[in-house]
């Protein structure tokens, strides 16, 4: 991932109060900044592991039923 683009979740997810800065600290002469999750943001965590969860479970039940329950992907692989 480049640096722009961890910045800018960073940047998002501050906006919409996910994550908060814990603390700030120069290692080696360069400035390192720590955050942490918010309430809100370990509410949202939460939901979306907990929606991960429910589509794995839905995808190993079908994987378990066999191929013949599998939908078409519609093309030859």
């Amino acid at each position: 991932m480049r640096a722009g683009t961890l910045y800018a979740a960073l940047d998002r997810l501050q906006g919409e109060r996910l994550i908060e800065t814990d603390h700030e600290e120069v290692v080696d002469g360069r400035a390192r900044r720590y955050y942490r999750l918010t309430t809100e943001g370990a509410a949202r965590l939460s939901a979306e592991a907990e929606r991960l969860r429910r589509n794995a479970d839905t995808a190993a039940a079908r994987l378990r039923r066999g191929p013949a329950a599998r939908p078409s992907l519609g093309g030859a692989l």
